[in-house]
């Protein structure tokens, strides 16, 4: 094992786009989005350690079982049948209850971390069948990047080359959403919707606005007419697109011209909205 401790970033997604397909006979909804990792991200910090334990940031959150990081090494370390510990620090750096994944990826950021510190790469299962017994998002931030995403979300399709050319603006309102309420709202589903991932590889914003939606949207904007509101505004500040990511509280505008980005993420930042948007060297 070894004897220093490890830190790593935990980076936050977007959705480009996000289609309800049909709810499943197991509970769970088939779907169909483009996920798109960005630079803002929590960072965990691991040590070795005789027992499983973590300490966070945010006061808030719970460092108990129903942690994710807590519950994905007491996973690895019963599938691995070893009998390591490992004490994790959290700095919360993202918002929770968002849509932006930042439990999800804490939880793939521990699973690597934790090969590493126990050295299980040759004795331990593939990743992502661990990952998915954690959540349907997990196995996409084992690898990160841009995927298209079917199933429950763990069916990815690399997008291989694909480059954002854009410049973006996140925006987190006061508001944390449960993503079980917001799949409870949803009562209408359909398979005949276009090919998400042909659309974003387009890079057309007026073909995106168009295009891409998210079905979240209906509900969450009825409830928090906050939300849209924050919608409404990037796009009058020039987002040639804007959307919900995941199930929210989190919004995006995408910019053409990074004035324009710039100048949206200071009026956000004045109106008490966490904001957050990519420096030069892309956190």
């Amino acid at each position: 094992m070894l004897g220093q401790g490890l830190s790593e970033q935990a980076p936050a997604k977007i959705n480009l786009g996000l289609h309800i397909i049909r709810r499943r006979q197991d509970g769970y909804h088939d779907l169909a989005t483009v996920f798109h990792s960005i630079g803002w991200a929590d960072k965990i910090t691991i040590c070795s350690a005789e027992e499983i334990s973590m300490t966070c940031t945010d006061g808030t959150l719970s460092c108990g079982e129903d942690n994710l990081v807590i519950r994905a090494a007491r996973l690895l370390r019963k599938i691995a049948d070893i009998d390591y510990g490992a004490s994790f620090h959290l700095e919360k750096l993202l918002p929770h209850g968002a849509g932006l994944g930042g439990g999800s990826s804490d939880a793939a950021t521990v699973l690597r971390m934790l090969y590493k510190l126990w050295e299980l790469e040759q004795t331990a299962r593939p990743l992502d069948a661990l990952a998915l017994q954690l959540g349907s998002d997990v196995p996409f931030f084992l690898h990160g990047g841009t995927a298209y995403a079917e199933g429950r979300g763990e069916r990815l399709t690399p997008m291989t080359g694909y480059v954002f050319p854009f410049h973006l603006v996140v925006i987190v309102p006061n508001i944390q959403i449960s993503t079980a309420w917001a799949f409870r709202q949803l009562d209408v589903f359909g398979s005949n919707r276009v090919n998400l991932m042909e659309v974003v590889q387009s890079n057309d914003l007026d073909r995106w606005r168009r295009e891409l939606e998210n079905d979240f949207e209906g509900p969450v904007f009825s409830k928090w007419p906050e939300i849209e509101g924050i919608k409404s505004s990037l796009l009058r500040s020039g987002a040639g697109f804007a959307s919900l990511t995941g199930s929210g509280s989190g919004v995006y505008g995408i910019f053409e011209h990074e004035e324009d980005a710039k100048q949206a993420a200071a009026e956000a930042a004045a109106q008490g909205y966490v904001t957050w948007r990519p420096t030069q060297d892309g956190r």
